[in-house]
């Protein structure tokens, strides 16, 4: 496996591995978990070669957020995707990705508002800015993200369409489904900063979700079945919800009742000092 951190040995890299056949991306930030792994495999699947980018992006983190103690495991992570069988690591510094001067941003409206869009001012911005960046860096063949950030996913898919980006198409910009602990948690880099107790009362999160979903799709309101989730939520050990919100997967749009087309409950909470968020499938009616 190839590790690179400046622009032109990328390219000269990406273009030698183009001329054996397709290339993924695997976009990250590091601290890599099995549900980073899960997208390495199945970009395995999807083309002959695959890229891999670590990168902790200042841009996405607000002011009061964790961007100094987000955890840096290069070595590690380096490992794990040798094991892998990864081609390319592509790890630049702040510099390589921001020269002196950069001054460009990419903003997504609609889909990037409300959900964490309101809670992280500017964080899909600087997630807009940076994939948009990797994406020509790279030019992939097919791109995978993680569904547990749907919201993130939208984002890009929307960009990707709408700046009529080839390298990927849209269509080929694939959301893999969350990857879950044995108790339903989903899998995060920042359950990590969890204590014991605190992982322990973390599992209702996906419980709740789960009876919200269940009452939505036995017929009980939208709100009542929101209003329990809540309450189950900060009864549970966690000290505040950000977000539980039923919407369009597609359009994120606010639903206050159950759709014809497909749709998701998403939500964000916290526990202790550390902020979940999760998603899932609601069947349309």
């Amino acid at each position: 496996m190839q590790t690179l951190h400046s622009l032109d040995p990328l390219r000269r890299a990406v273009a030698e591995l183009r001329e054996s056949g397709k290339i993924a991306l695997v976009p990250t930030m590091g601290a890599l978990h099995e549900g980073h792994l899960t997208l390495v495999r199945e970009a395995r699947e999807r083309a002959d070669h695959v890229v891999v980018s670590i990168f902790v992006n200042p841009l996405q983190f607000g002011a009061n957020e964790d961007l100094d103690k987000y955890p840096r495991q290069l070595e590690r992570d380096s490992a794990l995707l040798e094991a892998e069988g990864v081609a390319l690591l592509w790890a630049p510094t702040v510099e390589a990705m921001y020269p002196q001067g950069f001054a460009t941003n990419v903003s997504v409206s609609g889909v990037s508002d409300g959900l964490c869009g309101a809670s992280r001012p500017g964080h899909f911005d600087g997630v807009a800015t940076v994939v948009c960046k990797l994406f020509h860096q790279v030019l992939p063949d097919v791109a995978l993200f993680g569904e547990k950030d749907w919201q993130q996913l939208a984002v890009i898919r929307r960009m990707a369409r709408d700046l009529d980006l080839t390298r990927p198409h849209v269509d080929a910009v694939l959301g893999v489904p969350t990857v879950r602990e044995e108790d339903s948690l989903a899998k995060s880099s920042r359950n990590a900063y969890l204590t014991d107790e605190q992982r322990a009362q973390a599992v209702t999160l996906p419980r709740a979700m789960k009876a919200a979903i269940a009452g939505i799709e036995a017929g009980e309101p939208v709100a009542a079945a929101l209003e329990g989730l809540n309450e189950a939520l900060l009864h549970g050990g966690f000290s505040s919800v950000d977000y539980a919100e039923l919407r369009d997967a597609d359009a994120l749009t606010l639903l206050s009742e159950r759709g014809e087309a497909p749709m998701r409950l998403l939500v964000a909470a916290r526990i202790g000092t550390t902020r979940l968020i999760d998603n899932m499938a609601v069947a349309p009616r």
